[in-house]
C-alpha cells in the first residue's frame, strides 16, 4: 500500500470516527435547544393538553415574538388564507391553522434555531439553502399530500419541516470539526443522518407516523404510484427546485425532475397539479423562510 492511498484510508477512518462521536453525542440526548426552540416545546406539549384553549394558545405564543411572527405568516398564507381576509390578532391565527399546522410550526421554529447556530461563514451558506430546501420540501409536501397521495395535508408539512433535522445538527458540529464538511460524507448518508435524526425527534416526541415517513425517507425508496406518508415526502424532497446542499456535497446532486415520476393523479400530471398549486407552495415557502 502506497503512502497516498495510506493517508486516504487514515482520513476515512477519522471521518468515520468523527461522524460515529456527533451520532453519540445526538443519541446520549446531549442536545441544548435555544430559548426559542424552549418556547416552542412548551407550545408542543400545551398541544398535546386536550382542555388547552385557543386562547391559552394565543399567549403562549405571544410570548415569543418569532413564533408568534411566524403563525401570523403562515396563517396569512395562500396555503391557509386562499380568501385573501388577513388577520392580525393570534387567536384568529391559531383557529385558522389548527393544532395540527401548529405543531408544525413549532417544529419549524425549533429546525430554524438550530439552523441559525452556525457562526462560520461557510455553516451559515450551508444552513441558509438547506432552510430554503426544507422550506420547500414542507410546503411541497403539504400540496402532493392533498392532491395525489391523499395523506393528512398538515402531517405531511410537518415531516417536511423536519425531515432535514440530522443535516442541521451536522452543520452544528462542524465548527468543532475542522474540515468535516469537506471530508467523505458517505457514512453519513448511510446511517448517520438516520441515527441522529432519530435522537433529535425523539426528544422532540414527533409523532409515530412521521418518524415512520422518515424512515422512508433515509431508506431512499420511493413507491411508484406514491401512496404512503414516506412517499409524498421523497416525492416532495425530488421535485423541490433547492435542492439539499448536503446531497450537494456527498457527490448526489440532480437536475430536474425525473421522468420516470412524472405522474398522472386523477387525468393530471403531477406537473400540473405543481403548477396550478404554485402559488400555494410559493407564499408558505416564504412565509416559512422569513
Amino acid at each position: 500500500m502506497n503512502m497516498q492511498t495510506t493517508q486516504s484510508a487514515q482520513t476515512i477512518q477519522t471521518t468515520q470516527t468523527t461522524l460515529d462521536e456527533i451520532a453519540a453525542q445526538a443519541t446520549s440526548g446531549d442536545i441544548v435547544f435555544s430559548t426559542h426552540a424552549e418556547i416552542a416545546l412548551g407550545v408542543q406539549k400545551r398541544l398535546e393538553d386536550p382542555d388547552c384553549t385557543m386562547e391559552q394558545l394565543g399567549k403562549l405564543i405571544s410570548a415569543d415574538p418569532l413564533l408568534a411572527a411566524r403563525t401570523l405568516s403562515v396563517a396569512n398564507s395562500v396555503a391557509f388564507n386562499p380568501g385573501g381576509r388577513a388577520i392580525t390578532d393570534l387567536k384568529a391565527a391559531v383557529s385558522r391553522l389548527g393544532f395540527s399546522a401548529l405543531r408544525a410550526l413549532t417544529a419549524s421554529v425549533i429546525v430554524r434555531q438550530m439552523a441559525a447556530t452556525p457562526l462560520s461563514p461557510e455553516q451559515k451558506a450551508l444552513s441558509a439553502t438547506l432552510w430554503e430546501h426544507t422550506a420547500n420540501v414542507a410546503a411541497l409536501a403539504r400540496v402532493i399530500a392533498k392532491h395525489v397521495t391523499r395523506q393528512p395535508p398538515d402531517t405531511a408539512f410537518m415531516a417536511g419541516i423536519v425531515h432535514e433535522i440530522g443535516n442541521f445538527y451536522l452543520i452544528t458540529q462542524a465548527g468543532t470539526h475542522p474540515g468535516l464538511l469537506k471530508s467523505d460524507l458517505a457514512s453519513w448518508h448511510e446511517d448517520g443522518e438516520a441515527r441522529v435524526g432519530r435522537a433529535i425527534l425523539g426528544a422532540l416526541e414527533i409523532p409515530p407516523s412521521i418518524m415512520d415517513a422518515l424512515e422512508t425517507l433515509w431508506s431512499g425508496y420511493l413507491a411508484l404510484p406514491p401512496t404512503s406518508l414516506g412517499d409524498t415526502l421523497l416525492l416532495a424532497d425530488e421535485v423541490s427546485p433547492v435542492e439539499s446542499p448536503l446531497a450537494t456535497l456527498m457527490g448526489m446532486s440532480r437536475e430536474g425532475m425525473p421522468a420516470e415520476i412524472e405522474l398522472l393523479v386523477d387525468e393530471e400530471t403531477l406537473s400540473h397539479i405543481l403548477a396550478e398549486s404554485a402559488d400555494e407552495v410559493s407564499s408558505l415557502t416564504n412565509a416559512l423562510k422569513h
